[in-house]
């Protein structure tokens, strides 16, 4: 019973911080997080540790869903060489810069180590993305290429991630085997999207005027689908996506009115939900995270993520102006790059403020193994989990909270 009434008070909070979260001018996510890291340090408050499973089964399946559903899918395939470079190079790329600078910058770290905590903070978060630039103006292709990299680049991480940690049990890296795992990974997870997505419509055009029966199947599909890519170790996330994606142009042409009114009404409300609980339960997580490391270690520590912050935003803007360069250059030379493909220094800076990690950066340190293969403990393991919970709480609130600032500074 106390486990509910916890559950009942979190929601409760939630819904009151965000409701006042609008009539201060401050975006919700990141009152969320100050009013969770507040709470949690509450002596009465019971502790609230995630479960890296749940939240990827949980939390993950609907927001990415939500977040593909409403992207344009025009404005996706126009924008695709810079969501696929930033989606797939610059994960690899901040991977390395991380795992260099904690190699030399951290006492005991070794390099499997500084590769997995790289792959852990490499990706950008789609619901740190969607929730912080919701409502603050910007243009339509800007949005696109946020979440549109945000939504795929978990793949990329995630094939990094179990490499490293391979690596760290004792498992060589080769490189054609890495290359080929991630092709697979990929591959598969648009597969069994496309699968699951030409079932589904099947389906639905069976019952397309039953509004409940349909809603209902789109709601229970993003799990369902991400569940069967896990199970066949391909990405549940592009999985979802693609899903996503496809249900998208469905509902377009073939959703009667009432259904889709009914459908819009309905997910608004469990996304507003999900990303309130996301972004509270983070800000909860962080005084229990505090408690698991010296307290003689956390400035060291909060320090190196300050380190890490800056270095992941300045490989991000030299990769992000780069691309800015490369499109003008490859449009001056009437290669088959389309004008509204083609952006600004501003918008090149404002991709790079809005790149944060999150919720996915979170759960994968928090899933860590505790112990090795072979039974010894994982090396630095309560350290790792601190640094990245660290960086995505210095992201989310320094990138989130100067963000509208910067937006009107720029005149965007």
């Amino acid at each position: 019973m106390e486990n509910y009434a916890v559950i009942l008070v979190i929601m409760a909070l939630m819904i009151g911080i965000s409701g006042l979260a609008g009539k201060i001018k401050i975006p919700v996510p990141m009152l969320l997080l100050i009013a969770g890291i507040a709470i949690g340090f509450i002596p009465a408050m019971p502790a609230v540790e995630i479960n890296p499973e749940i939240i990827m089964l949980l939390f993950l399946p609907p927001l990415l869903y939500d977040a593909a559903f409403n992207i344009s899918f025009q404005q996706f395939k126009t924008n695709f060489n810079t969501i696929g470079t930033l989606a797939f190079g610059l994960v690899f790329l901040t991977t390395a810069g991380i795992a260099v600078i904690a190699y030399y910058l951290i006492p005991g770290m070794t390099w499997p180590l500084a590769f997995v905590l790289g792959s852990i903070l490499s990706a950008t978060d789609a619901v740190a993305a969607v929730g912080v630039t919701k409502g603050l103006g910007l243009s339509h292709r800007t949005i696109t290429i946020l979440e549109g990299e945000s939504l795929i680049n978990d793949a990329s991480a995630l094939v990094a991630y179990r490499f490293a940690v391979a690596a760290v049990s004792g498992v060589s890296f080769v490189t054609w085997k890495a290359a080929l795992e991630f092709f697979m990974v990929l591959g598969g997870g648009f597969l069994v999207g496309w699968v699951i997505f030409q079932l589904l419509a099947l389906t639905i055009s069976f019952f397309r005027k039953d509004a409940m029966v349909v809603n209902s199947l789109i709601l229970l599909m993003p799990f369902v689908t991400y569940l069967i890519a896990e199970h066949f170790e391909v990405s549940g996330v592009i999985a979802v996506v693609f899903l996503g994606l496809g249900m998208s142009k469905l509902s377009r042409n073939k959703f009667p009115d009432h259904v889709k009114e009914q459908s819009r009404n309905f997910w608004d409300i469990i996304i507003f939900l999900l990303n309130g609980l996301i972004f509270l339960l983070i800000g909860l997580e962080f005084p229990i995270i505090l408690n698991k490391i010296s307290h003689l270690q956390v400035w060291t520590y909060a320090g190196y993520a300050v380190v890490i912050v800056l270095v992941t935003l300045l490989i991000r803007m030299a990769r992000v102006y780069l691309q800015q360069f490369n499109l003008q250059k490859a449009f001056q030379g009437k290669r088959k790059i389309s004008e509204d493909a083609l952006f600004d220094s501003k918008t090149s800076f404002i991709i790079t403020w809005s790149g944060m990690r999150g919720i996915v950066s979170l759960a994968i340190a928090l899933g860590l193994p505790v112990l090795l293969s072979d039974g010894e403990p994982f090396p630095l393991r309560s350290e790792i989990i601190f640094l990245s919970i660290a960086v995505v709480l210095i992201s989310l609130l320094g990138q989130g909270l100067t963000l509208p600032w910067i937006i009107k500074k720029l005149k965007l």
